[in-house]
């Protein structure tokens, strides 16, 4: 077998700021500037020798630095999103006129849809991946022929050759892989990665793959990772864990980025009785299924907060959207929260299929009653691979294919004949207005930075770039929605972690 080609593994800066990469479930440029780790290309780095993992957005390499270093580089791992897919064909054009002999895949959900659309956008991409790409790209560079390697498509005499599926990764398959906190502390640098409702620096991994959930909006489950729900073991993620702390003195936390951390009970309680011993803090994803019993465990280990997906206060929405949850669940489980001391950033959406100007106010005035300490409101948006995106595109009610302006700030898409975008974009507004500029939200938020001079820092930068997009979001809701204005659907709002 040959040498081990030299390999570099590029999260693109397919636009200035864009966190749309190998961790982002909603890829987008974002008005406050945020980042989610590259976590699904730390796994090939760590396996091929002398590989480089470059994240250029949070890393400020821009197009020109970028074709340079690709320069010493024999293959690139480029992982692609359909957000900024077109932006990642120019510059893989750039790329190949200063490296001709280069070869290049694309990896990622948008190739795993549409592997055929995806080689028939440039000729300069080698071969592309489906599913689960860990090991794919590891054989390439270890040499081994294209026909060979499961879960790729790529050409041959003038077609398009897709091999057969590779099996997804279990435990021992999972476990034998290497941990990402060896490429972040080898390739990047923790400071540069922020998402406002967590303490920074923060450093994030999965400990599963897949989502038994059926969330009919939800892109990872639907495309890359799947719905079989596959974990590591308890005693891997402890580990890593450990890792984490001892290469990370600075870190504020950990967070467990998986589609859903606490879907079954027994797992969680036996990480918790691992964690505990290390006296660390940490937040993760979480569906509003578990007990008191569970969350007073999760609590007694370290654990701050949850990002909870309640997307909608109306019960036929929920249904619609095969949420797999209801409303008195949510109130449950808050309650129960608060019990504990476990803090929450909900997660909300406006659009979903069923929605009225009734059930938008239904929405608000639920989030109001849970009171979560910070909330996300985002313009429903059907990803391609979704079965949203599939169901909207059937009834008409796309307005738009273009899922996101040319600096990659996201558009809204879908409208129905009985509510505009611009109605809904008015709603996302009102639900923060209402939500925020509540006197008791306003000193909770203020109250945590008092004391920190960090957080009083960031809480400004973040205020300012909100109350910023706020006031565009009011213009172009009065002008009609219509004219041509960069929106963003997602932004994050003012954090009010804290770092206590």
């Amino acid at each position: 077998m040959p040498d081990v080609m030299k390999t570099l593994l590029l999260n693109p800066p397919s636009f200035e700021n864009f966190d749309g990469g190998a961790s982002s479930r909603w890829p987008a440029t974002r008005e406050i500037e945020s980042y989610w780790y590259p976590v699904w290309l730390t796994y090939p780095a760590g396996m091929i020798p002398g590989s480089r993992l470059i994240d250029a957005c949070p890393a400020k390499i821009n197009w020109q630095q970028t074709v340079e270093i690709c320069k010493d580089y024999e293959f690139l791992v480029l992982f692609t999103s359909t957000v900024g897919f077109e932006s990642d064909i120019r510059l893989i054009r750039k790329i190949k006129e200063a490296n001709p002999s280069l070869k290049i895949a694309f990896v990622g959900p948008h190739g795993h849809i549409k592997p055929e659309e995806t080689l028939n956008a440039s000729e300069d991409i080698e071969f592309v991946t489906r599913g689960e790409f860990d090991h794919s790209v590891v054989e390439y560079a270890h040499g081994k022929p294209l026909s060979e390697i499961l879960s790729v498509s790529y050409r041959k005499d003038g077609r398009i050759v897709h091999n057969a599926e590779r099996p997804q990764l279990h435990t021992a398959e999972l476990d034998a892989l290497p941990f990402a906190t060896d490429i972040y502390k080898r390739d990047l640098k923790i400071e540069n990665y922020n998402v406002p409702f967590l303490l920074h620096p923060f450093v994030s991994f999965y400990t599963t793959r897949g989502c038994p959930a059926l969330c009919t909006f939800c892109m990872w489950p639907q495309t890359i990772s799947g719905h079989a729900w596959r974990v590591r073991s308890t005693d891997n993620v402890a580990r890593e864990v450990k890792q984490a702390i001892e290469y990370f003195p600075q870190m504020k936390e950990i967070f467990f980025d998986d589609d859903t951390f606490n879907i079954r009970k027994d797992r969680v309680l036996e990480l918790c009785g691992k964690f505990k011993p290390l006296k660390f803090r940490w937040s993760s994803t979480a569906r509003v299924h578990s007990d008191y019993e569970t969350l007073k465990g999760m609590a007694d280990a370290g654990a701050r907060l949850f990002i909870v997906g309640f997307e909608s206060g109306d019960p036929q929405i929920l249904k619609n959207i095969k949420k797999g949850a209801t409303v008195e669940m949510a109130r449950t489980f808050m309650k129960n929260c608060r019990k504990v001391g476990i803090r929450v950033h909900g997660d909300f959406i406006i659009g979903l299929p069923g929605e009225t100007r009734e059930t938008i106010q239904k929405t608000i005035d639920f989030a109001k009653e849970l009171d979560c300490e910070t909330i996300q409101v985002s313009l429903a948006h059907a990803m391609p691979g979704t079965e949203l995106h599939e169901s909207m595109s059937k009834q008409g009610f796309l307005r738009v294919e273009a899922l996101a302006d040319s600096g990659g700030h996201q558009l809204p898409h879908i409208e129905y004949p009985h509510l505009s975008k611009a109605e809904m974009m008015g709603g996302v507004n009102r639900f923060y207005d209402e939500y925020y500029f509540r006197p008791k939200v306003v000193w909770r938020i203020v109250r945590e930075a008092l004391w920190d001079s960090h957080e009083r820092k960031r809480l400004y930068h973040e205020a300012t770039d909100f109350l910023k997009l706020r006031s565009e979001r009011w213009k172009w809701v009065r002008q009609g929605g219509d004219i041509d204005k960069t929106m963003i659907a997602v932004p994050a709002p003012p954090s009010a972690s804290g770092n206590d």
